[in-house]
This record gives structure tokens, C-alpha cells and sequence, in this order.
């Protein structure tokens, strides 16, 4: 008996013991069974193939989905927003969206555009202070969120405190900086630090890497913190969110979803998108030249395939002039040859304080008004010359092309 109580024991320490070499691919241990397609959606665990109402079904059931989204492409958003609809369905009243987009200190812009108090001029005034891609990437997950009344909550760090720690060190922050940061700052996960150093190389000459990280960390803790505060919060209890961020923030769960499963151990789930199809052009414009490190994880829970797609877009009004502002005045400091505003007899100096009878009052009020009008038709600018008030007959048209590219707007 007692020999083989030893023989048991020496067998189950051999079975305990480290492997020397590593059986499969850790970031998709089950390959999937064919090459992936456009429109496949792939469970990275198993190897399966789902469909989206599958993927939908599962997804929602955990508290947070983090979709990791590629900024520029449609089909990136339409996966968002399939999976906002799955969620108000299961969920009606009970359903909220956090935007790596938004700033919490653009939280009562945001509540209002969800109540209908706030008129879109406003809300993209909020959107483009914070965020430079065009609004018309995400207007249907922001439109429906305001149909359904579903919340939509800015997690994103502010823009003074980003660069305050991209110039220095955390410790080097003054008194007012440090009480802003996060609570808790992990700046020494191995797994972030070799991705931030991967996405650096060869693309941020001139500028310190560890700046670059200290960022990086900053982002990903502060949308943590703002998940957590929500979640936590009695307008977060029992609410199922979507986090809509970029890919380097969810990609292997390192970056937001395990700083907030550190702080609030919920149930969640990873999505991503990969583009099987680029275009040459797509490729130069957007595309790094990075080799991410191989971990010891899948990126994803749920990864969608997709073609990176051109944004569509009607073509757009444009009066051929640069644009200056000074002490509440928007003022035309150059004219672009041929464009509407010269056949109109618009001069460089010339005040603009109206068209069609909406003030202008900053360059964004003109920006606006021409996105609301169609080729074509016709218009009325109200500019001021040397003390005298003109008005001047427009028919609006697109920007002529010069060379070097087009005057704006």
C-alpha cells in the first residue's frame, strides 16, 4: 500500500510539473476550420463560427461589452450598433453606452442630447472639441441612443491632463494635477508596457517613450475609473453597458477590462473587428507599420471580419475661403479663385455676420449652416466692408480643386 501511495503521489507531481514546450497558438488555440471570410465572425476560444444573433445572444449576457473599434471604418460602428440594439431589447431601460469619445465634463451636454434639450449645432460643437473624426462615424449610435433615451456616458481623460503627462513624470505633477489622476495607476503591467512600445516604435520620433506610456496608462485607468464610477453609481446598478474605444485599449484585455475588473469584478466580454480587405490608398493613409508581441491570450473574445470601408458622403457645400476669427468676429482672410464666395464678390477682410439670416459668430456657425445646404441652391451672405453692410447673392456650390488641396469651408 505504501508503495503505491508513493506511485500515486510521484505520478500526480510529474503531471503537476512545467511543460517545456507549448502545445498550440495561446492567441487561437482552435484555428478556425476554413479561411476567414468577410461577414464570418470567429469565437477565438473554440475555433467556432457564429452569427451575429448568436454572438449578440452570448455577448449580452455579461454585464460590459467592450467592442474595440477601428475609428475610420463604418462597418466597425455598424457591429456597435447591432450589438446596442441587442442589448435595449434584452435590456429596455437598463442599457447604457460608455464613449471614449466623451470627456466627463461633457456630461450634461451629453444627458441633454439624450432628453431632447440639446439641438445637434450644440451637440456637435461638444462632439468636435473633444473628438476630430467626423461625427458621421458614430451619428447612428448617437441618434438611436436618443431615440431610446439609452445614457451615454463620456470616460475619457481631459485633454489638460494628457498633455500635463505626456510632458512629465506622474511624480513631477503639481499638487492640483496629482488630485486629478486616477485613484490607482498601474503603470508596470508587462503586457501594456510591450504594446505601447510596440505601437511607439519607428512612429513617435522625437518624443520619449515612457511620456508616450505614461499616456497610454492615464487613458486606459481614467476610462476604468469613470466604468467603475458609473457601474457603481444608482444610475448604473444592474445596467448592462456597451464601452465603445479604440482596439488598443480592449485588444487582449490589458488595457480597460482588466482595470476595471480590478476594481469591480463584473462579468464581461471582448469583441474586435479585423479588416480582410484594404484598400492601397487605405493602407498608406492609416495603416502602422507595428509587429505586435505574441501573448499569452486571445485579443478577443469574439473577433467580426470586415473590409475597411469608405465613409459615404454627399457632396458637400463649400464657399472657398480661409477662415479667421478675432474678438468675435469670423473673418474671410483668403479667397479661393473661382470658388462661390468670389463669384458672389467676397473680399479678403470682409466680416461675415450672416447666412440665410442665421448669425455668425464663430466658424463653426458656418461650418454648420453650409452642412445643412444642397449644391445648388441659393443663399444669401451678409458680410461687412469698410463700415458698410452688404448682402451678397450665393449659389452654392463645391470647392474648386487648386493645387495643394481646397480652401475650407
Amino acid at each position: 500500500m505504501k508503495s503505491l501511495w508513493i506511485a500515486l503521489t510521484t505520478l500526480l507531481l510529474g503531471a503537476c510539473a512545467p511543460q517545456t514546450a507549448l502545445l498550440g497558438n495561446p492567441q487561437s488555440p482552435y484555428p478556425p476550420p476554413n479561411k476567414p471570410q468577410v461577414g464570418d465572425i470567429l469565437h477565438l476560444r473554440t475555433g467556432h463560427l457564429v452569427t451575429a444573433g448568436e454572438m449578440a445572444t452570448a455577448a449580452t449576457d455579461s454585464r460590459i461589452i467592450y467592442v474595440a473599434e477601428t475609428h475610420d471604418n463604418p462597418a466597425s460602428h455598424r457591429v456597435q450598433l447591432d450589438l446596442l440594439k441587442t442589448l435595449q431589447q434584452r435590456y429596455p431601460g437598463r442599457t447604457a453606452v460608455a464613449m471614449e469619445m466623451f470627456t466627463p465634463a461633457q456630461q450634461d451636454a451629453l444627458d441633454a442630447w439624450v432628453a431632447h434639450t440639446l439641438d445637434e449645432k450644440s451637440f456637435l460643437k461638444a462632439w468636435y472639441s473633444s473628438w476630430k473624426m467626423d461625427f458621421a462615424y458614430y451619428r447612428d449610435i448617437l441618434e438611436y441612443c436618443r431615440a431610446a433615451g439609452i445614457p451615454i456616458i463620456g470616460i475619457n481623460a481631459e485633454k489638460s491632463m494628457v498633455q500635463a503627462v505626456g510632458r512629465k513624470d506622474f511624480a513631477a505633477l503639481t499638487d492640483e494635477e496629482q488630485a486629478r489622476l486616477p485613484a490607482t495607476l498601474d503603470f508596470n503591467d508587462p503586457y501594456h508596457q510591450a504594446l505601447t512600445a510596440a505601437i511607439f516604435g519607428g512612429h513617435m520620433q522625437g518624443k520619449p517613450l515612457d511620456g508616450f506610456q505614461r499616456v497610454q496608462t492615464l487613458w486606459d485607468e481614467t476610462m476604468a475609473e469613470n466604468i467603475v464610477h458609473f457601474l457603481a453609481s444608482s444610475q448604473g446598478n444592474d445596467v448592462h453597458l456597451l464601452v465603445l474605444a479604440g482596439g488598443n485599449h480592449v485588444r487582449y484585455g490589458f488595457g480597460i477590462p482588466r482595470r476595471v475588473f480590478r476594481q469591480l469584478p463584473l462579468s464581461y466580454t471582448l469583441i474586435g473587428n479585423e479588416e480582410l480587405e484594404v484598400s492601397e490608398a487605405k493602407k498608406r493613409e492609416a495603416y502602422m507599420d507595428v509587429t505586435l508581441p505574441n501573448f499569452p491570450m486571445p485579443a478577443y473574445d469574439y473577433l467580426v471580419f470586415t473590409r475597411y470601408e469608405e465613409l459615404e458622403k454627399m457632396d458637400e457645400v463649400k464657399l472657398g475661403i480661409m477662415l479667421a476669427e478675432k474678438e468675435g468676429k469670423v473673418i474671410a482672410s483668403d479667397i479661393l479663385p473661382n470658388g462661390a464666395a468670389a463669384r458672389a464678390g467676397v473680399q479678403a477682410g470682409d466680416v461675415l455676420r450672416s447666412l440665410d439670416g442665421e448669425e455668425l459668430t464663430e466658424s463653426f456657425d458656418l461650418i454648420y449652416a453650409l452642412q445643412q445646404k444642397k449644391i445648388g441652391d441659393k443663399g444669401q451672405l451678409e458680410v461687412e466692408r469698410d463700415g458698410e453692410t452688404l448682402l451678397l447673392d450665393l449659389t452654392y456650390a463645391p470647392a474648386p480643386t487648386v493645387e495643394g488641396g481646397t480652401h475650407q469651408p
